[in-house]
Order: structure tokens, then C-alpha cells, then sequence
């Protein structure tokens, strides 16, 4: 692909090259790729007409369309929209959420008005489920975009459904490199959203570079994930090989185990915890699992336990991806490094440059010592759609600061050891969380571990363990002490373990840590 050519060119080539076989399929409803090839086309028509009219208006002429979506998330809607909206050469801003775990997880209305306000879109498109919704959305703000849907929804809502599809002409939907194509919602650390603004020579990359690691058959892609998060790209990378995408309103693991066996399903993107819940699963043994090729686990690194475990239920399929919204990819650990106890305490080799840097006075650190991963990469993103000051706060002199606390090994391998906010000092000496709970989760009893600080009174710090057993577990507190004490050390034990049905999780689907303190907070 050329560094000007739209990523969603080539998509829409490889629909039109076999318009027959199935593209997407969600419930029962199945769209073959001719339907959505059409369907995409329509819409692209429309808005660019009307992108051509905006662009003639007085103080339009040098900005850029955008177009925010607001729709069911695992949605052929979502998915069509973003296509045709990149078609026409507009820059696509996802309302729907910053979680990248849970589909039905939804931004909370202020947050939906506070984006739209901040990168002034042109036109937000919607379905019917939303539409009322986008309509109150559109009246609190002194200049709304005007709405659009892939049906005909009333006269205020544009229909996208009536353009001609044989007038969009795909050798002319050449796209600045640098335009931004998708805009990621994130979640903030004040609450407030992020909005990660992608350029369109990303979103080619990622398609090029995916393309060619791919095998030439055809992908069947299991969707769990919001696919309005980086996992969209995923879809992209399947319909462009000629393949499937099974839509699901996120993640069940019995359903999941259940469309593996009546899809064929050869492609999977899970969290650590999904993935131990598949591996857990009563079904899983009696399931066929053998069309999967690829299990990729992303979000938060896995417990070297249990991947040794799912080694044995999956074999030689797991595929682990370290990274952010930011700078994604920045590590992977290939299935046959899985294998390897040592290096299943990693997340694999760098894909990009990667520097650990000590904390205080900035230095590159050499094997071994821990500081914060910092990133350059050609995926690194524009910026933080309308928030200068935080963009540069997080990339400086072109290396995006991550807030992980990693080390590089001396093979090159890269070990990650928590969130800089997150090492705990106890005992006279630091404690990073992730050995604690790796620790825990070598006990046979213990299926999922999230370790965390708590402050008493005296502004002392105490290590808390919150846990999940398997079915059947009678471990208790003081036996899990004395697990982690042999393991690492008297020092790392756990002042207080607590044990849990379930972990709550933030929105990328990791233990959510602040959630567990702030219920623990004063009873350390």
C-alpha cells in the first residue's frame, strides 16, 4: 500500500473479489461481502456529497469532516459506518465507550457531549436503538451535527441508505497520511475521556503489516471485544484476508466455546481473565478447538501459571500482544515462546524501539533494572483529539511514556512489574504487585489474583491480595501467606487476603485495583 492509499480501499476490493461468501454474521442475521461492500458505498456516497457542500460553506475550507458514531457496538452498523465514513475521506470519532472489554458498557451522556463538543464533528451517525438518545445529546449543545443512520429514521436524520453506490469511485479515495481516520476513546485518569486520535497511515500499516504475517486462508474472527476499541482492527485484517467475522455482544465463555464449534471459529482476542475463564470451563474438554490457529490475549499481562495451563488446552495457538491505544503494538510473545516456563514470566520481544527509563532522573536503564517502558513506533498516535498539554505530557522528543514499570532481560525479552503509581513500599523494601500475584497464582486453588496497596492512618503501606479460588477450594488466608512466603519472600506476604466470587475490572479489563482499595481503605 502506498503511504497515501485508504486503508479502506483495499477492504472494500477484497468484499468485492468473492461478493458471495459471508463477511459478517451476528444472531442470525448474516451479510455477505457484496451486501456490505453496497452498503458501505451508499453511505460513502452520501456523505461525501455532502461533504463537498459542507466544504464550500464560509470557515469550513480548511477542516476536515468528521462523523461520530453512535451505535450498537458489535453492530454491522459500527463497522459500516467507520468504511464509509474513511471512504469519504472523514475522520470517525466512536461514541460508544472507553471500554475495550465490554461492548455494552456505555460512555455516560455528559462524556458523549464533552466529545462531540471537542472535536466538532459534522455529522453523528446513529442507529435506531440511538437515535433518540443522539437526538437529546444534539439539543444540549449550541451547535449539533446533524444526524445521520443507515436507514430512514425521520426527517431529521440524514439517510444514508439512498446514495448510488456505483457512483463511489474507489481509485479516488486517496487519504492524507496524517489526517486523523479514527478517534479512540480511552479512559482518563480524572475520569474524564481521552479521545485517541489515529491517522489513517496507521490504520494502513497495521492492515499491510497483519496481512502479510497471515496464512492464505481465509480468517474466521470470533468479535467479543468492542469493536469500536483497537480490537477493530481485527475486522479489518479479517475481511481483508476474504474472511468471517462473528459478531457477539461481548464475552460468555460457554457461548464462545459454543461458536468455536459451530463456526469454525480460527481466530480469538481475549483478556487474561476471559482467558481463564475458557480455561476453566467444564465445556472446554468436550469442545473441538481444533480450527483455532491464533488466541491472542491482550490488556494486561497473564500469570505464568496459568498460561502454562492453557498451553495444555489450546497448544501451540496462544499469541500474547503488549500495548496502548497509543503506540500499539509494543511487544509480542509468539506461541512457541509459550512453551518456555521463563519466558511465559515475559511479554515477549519489543516489535518497536523500547527504552526502560529510571523514574527519576530520566536515564536509559541496562538489563534487569526496572523503570518506565517508553516506546517509539510508527503507530504512535497523533495526539489527544483538543488536549495539547496532556499529548506532550505523554509523548516527549517522540517516545510515548506508557506508565508500565517494566525490564528488559538479557535475551531482550521485556518483563512488566505494575504502573508506576502502583509500587508499593513495605517491609524496607519496594514491592511490585505483579510478582505478588504471580506468586499466588502458582497455588493450585487460586484462579485469579489482583494485588494492591492500602494506606492506614499513619500513612504506612500494607500489601492487600484479593482473590478468586476454583471451584472446590479450601485454601485459606493463612495458607496463601505461606505460599507467597516461600515463593518470594516473608517480606511479599499479603497483610490481609481477602477472597472474592469475582475481581471487579476496569475498562480494559483488568482487576480493577482503586476499586478494591477504596473498599478496603481504613481497614488495613
Amino acid at each position: 500500500m502506498s503511504s497515501n492509499e485508504n486503508y479502506a480501499r483495499r477492504i472494500l476490493e477484497a468484499l468485492a473479489s468473492v461478493p458471495d461468501r459471508i463477511a459478517l454474521w451476528r444472531e442470525d442475521e448474516k451479510i455477505t461481502a457484496g451486501q456490505l461492500s453496497r452498503a458501505v458505498l451508499t453511505a460513502a456516497d452520501v456523505l461525501r456529497r455532502h461533504f463537498t457542500q459542507h466544504h464550500r460553506s464560509p470557515g469550513t475550507a480548511d477542516k476536515n469532516p468528521v462523523v461520530a458514531v453512535l451505535t450498537v457496538t458489535n453492530s454491522p452498523a459500527t463497522i459500516i459506518l467507520r468504511y464509509a465514513a474513511n471512504l469519504a475521506g472523514a475522520t470517525m470519532v466512536h461514541l460508544h465507550s472507553t471500554n475495550a472489554v465490554d461492548p455494552t458498557d456505555q460512555l455516560a451522556a455528559a462524556a458523549r457531549q464533552e466529545i462531540l463538543s471537542r472535536t466538532g464533528a459534522t455529522f453523528l451517525a446513529v442507529d435506531k436503538e440511538n437515535a433518540d438518545t443522539a437526538r437529546e445529546l444534539c439539543s444540549r449543545l449550541p451547535e449539533p451535527p446533524r444526524l445521520a443512520a443507515l436507514d430512514a429514521l425521520g426527517p431529521d436524520v440524514l439517510d444514508l441508505s439512498a446514495g448510488n453506490p456505483d457512483a463511489f469511485v474507489l481509485d479516488e479515495t486517496e487519504a492524507d497520511p496524517d489526517q486523523p481516520a479514527v478517534v479512540l476513546c480511552t479512559s482518563g485518569t480524572g475520569g474524564s475521556p481521552k479521545a485517541v486520535a489515529m491517522p489513517y497511515r496507521v490504520r494502513s500499516l497495521h492492515l499491510q503489516v497483519n496481512l502479510g504475517l497471515q496464512s492464505p486462508e481465509p480468517l474466521v474472527y470470533l468479535s467479543t471485544l468492542p469493536v469500536s476499541n483497537s480490537s477493530g482492527s481485527v475486522v479489518d485484517v479479517t475481511l481483508a484476508s476474504g474472511g468471517t467475522v462473528i459478531l457477539h455482544d461481548g464475552f460468555e465463555a460457554g457461548e464462545v466455546l459454543r461458536a468455536v464449534d459451530r463456526h469454525r471459529v480460527s481466530t480469538l482476542a481475549l483478556t487474561p481473565p476471559q482467558l481463564y475463564m475458557l480455561i476453566d470451563h467444564p465445556d472446554t474438554a468436550t469442545t473441538d478447538r481444533s480450527s483455532i490457529r491464533t488466541l491472542t490475549y491482550v490488556g494486561s499481562p497473564a500469570a505464568p501459571a496459568r498460561l502454562a495451563e492453557a498451553v495444555e488446552v489450546f497448544g501451540p495457538v496462544l499469541l500474547q500482544l503488549y500495548g496502548t491505544t497509543e503506540a500499539s503494538p509494543i511487544s509480542i510473545l509468539t506461541p512457541q515462546d509459550h512453551f518456555d516456563p521463563e519466558l511465559r514470566r515475559t511479554v515477549g520481544r519489543p516489535a518497536t524501539e523500547v527504552r526502560i527509563r529510571d523514574l527519576d532522573d530520566g536515564r536509559d536503564l541496562p538489563p534487569g533494572e526496572i523503570g518506565e517502558v517508553c516506546v517509539r513506533s510508527p503507530s504512535t498516535m497523533l495526539g489527544y483529539w483538543g488536549e495539547p498539554e496532556l499529548t506532550a505530557e505523554t509523548v516527549r522528543d517522540g517516545w510515548v511514556h506508557t506508565g508500565d514499570l517494566g525490564s528488559l532481560d538479557e535475551k531482550g525479552f521485556l518483563r512488566l512489574h505494575g504502573r508506576t503509581g502502583e509500587v508499593m513500599k513495605t517491609n524496607g523494601i519496594k514491592v511490585h504487585p505483579t510478582d505478588v500475584e504471580n506468586a499466588l497464582l502458582t497455588h493450585p486453588e487460586i484462579a485469579q489474583a489482583a494485588v494492591y496497596c492500602v494506606v492506614d492512618d499513619d500513612r504506612v503501606e500494607h500489601i492487600h491480595a484479593a482473590v478468586v479460588t476454583r471451584p472446590g477450594g479450601t485454601a485459606d488466608a493463612d495458607a496463601l501467606i505461606g505460599h507467597v512466603a516461600a515463593e518470594l519472600s516473608p517480606k511479599h506476604v499479603p497483610a490481609v487476603v481477602t477472597f472474592h466470587d469475582a475481581l471487579p475490572l476496569t475498562g480494559t479489563g483488568k482487576p480493577d485495583k482503586r476499586a478494591l482499595a477504596a473498599r478496603r481503605s481504613g481497614a488495613a
